[in-house]
């Protein structure tokens, strides 16, 4: 008989399958990674059992102990899959916006689960992993995952997902691989092994708006984070199992798109799969639509439809979060740019006096650092500099890095302009960004313009 010694040797080998409707014509051909036939349903099966074996052949683990993580519900399930398989206790803490499914699921394997608030920030203590690295600290022979900043996360999917992409391949030969970034641990391995074998595919990452990932992509820092609904996809903090040196491409992705071509996949193609799957079967054609025919794209669909029941699948929610309707049509945020003016930026090395001057030429009051190559670095506000002065902190002589803040929100060109509206509301500026450049900074004064300029015309999707 052709048997298993356990469910986890079920883990992995699961299938490639071409996408047929969802694909305009005119485009490349779309294979989709079934990570959702995964036995615990999703693709965190892999890393979750790669990193609690490695944690027991280094003696992180004993008999007896306590598996403990922060999860957005996919790697507790594989690893409280693992700990009812190994007989280990199991205690997880997740953000309230995941759905009953994962939470019930969760506690169907005999884990305890600990509810923590989705809106504080990431250095808050009532943030889901300083929860669990507090549980962890007061757990006597308790392992903590910490699938965020856990090397073996991305050796996990290095190993396993991005070997056996590989071989299904032909040896890595496809034009682009398209791959969620949650805790970036799948898209840093599988772009590693393609990378250290020769593959010349474009590794690919997907990030929601409202998440740091595209910014640490495109600047090296993390942007002020907001709220979005898609689970599984994005995070809130910097996350060291993300290693953006394999990633060719960033691109966003807003709860609409990944809502909407979920249901597309399920209906259309025939794959349950979840709603953060949808937003990288968009990015996916959008660049098989970009590549054309002939070319091959593979997308990685992280997780199952069945823990989304009461969410993405059921049209009352959709309709309750306006889901069900087209965008309202405020346009993208690339409408609100000027093509015709330079971007006004000040270098690194520049003095707060040439900043000073600048801004009075220019008549604004912000202004983005740049690098040498252009890359945005943060941002001088009048009132960074009114602090500097008043406290003695600098003089009109010294570099505008002593007083730089933050990048706040970073957008595509084609971003929905209803995403600024989490932006503006965080006190911060938003870069355009396009081609690794910045095409525009944009305050509330330019959406306010943008309204009243489209006020009197008829809402369009």
């Amino acid at each position: 008989m052709d048997t298993k010694d356990t469910i986890l040797d079920a883990i992995g080998n699961t299938p490639l399958v071409h996408l047929n409707r969802v694909v305009p014509e005119g485009s490349a051909e779309v294979y989709a990674k079934c990570e959702f036939m995964n036995p615990a349903g999703s693709i965190k099966d892999r890393m979750a059992w790669y990193i609690i074996d490695k944690a027991e052949k280094e003696g992180l683990l004993k008999p007896g102990g306590t598996i403990v993580e922060n999860t957005s519900g996919n790697t507790g399930m594989g690893a409280a899959m693992t700990a009812a398989a190994k007989g280990y206790k199991a205690v997880f803490t997740m953000p309230d916006k995941m759905s009953k499914e994962k939470i019930d699921g969760l506690r169907a394997f005999g884990a305890q689960v600990i509810i923590t608030p989705t809106d504080v920030p990431g250095d808050s203590p009532d943030h889901y992993v300083n929860v669990a690295k507090r549980v962890a600290s007061e757990t006597p022979n308790s392992f903590y995952l910490d699938q965020y900043h856990n090397q073996w996360n991305i050796e996990a999917h290095e190993v396993l997902t991005g070997k056996e992409l590989f071989e299904q391949t032909d040896g890595g030969r496809v034009d682009a691989v398209v791959i969620g970034t949650g805790t970036g641990g799948t898209v840093s391995g599988v772009g590693r092994y393609f990378k250290n074998h020769g593959s010349e595919a474009a590794i690919v990452g997907v990030d929601p708006l409202g998440s740091v990932h595209y910014s640490i992509f495109h600047t090296g820092e993390p942007s002020t984070p907001y709220v979005y609904k898609v689970e599984g996809l994005g995070e809130d903090i910097v996350c060291r199992a993300f290693d953006p040196t394999v990633v060719d491409e960033m691109h966003q992705v807003d709860d609409y798109q990944c809502f909407t071509m979920a249901r597309r996949l399920i209906r259309e193609e025939g794959l349950a799969c979840g709603g953060s799957s949808g937003g990288m079967a968009h990015v996916a054609i959008e660049v098989a639509k970009r590549l054309g025919p002939g070319k091959k794209v593979v997308v990685v669909l992280p997780d199952n439809a069945g823990r989304y029941l009461t969410k993405y699948l059921d049209d009352e929610w959709m309709k309750m979060h306006g889901f069900m309707e087209e965008p309202r049509g405020l346009g993208v945020v690339g409408d609100l740019i000027d093509n015709s003016a330079d971007v006004i930026t000040i270098g690194e090395g520049d003095t707060v006096n040439q900043a000073v001057s600048r801004m009075r030429e220019h008549g604004i009051s912000q202004i983005p650092v740049t690098d040498g190559s252009g890359k945005p670095l943060g941002m001088v506000h009048e009132i960074d500099i009114l602090r500097g002065l008043q406290q003695n902190a600098v003089t009109m002589d010294s570099p505008v890095k002593g007083i730089e803040t933050q990048l706040g929100g970073i957008l595509p060109p084609q971003a929905r302009v209803e995403e600024l509206y989490g932006i503006f509301g965080a006190d911060q500026a938003a870069i355009v960004m396009s081609d690794g450049k910045i095409a525009g900074v944009l305050s509330e004064i330019d959406l306010i313009e943008h309204l009243a300029k489209n006020s009197s015309q008829p809402a369009h999707a």
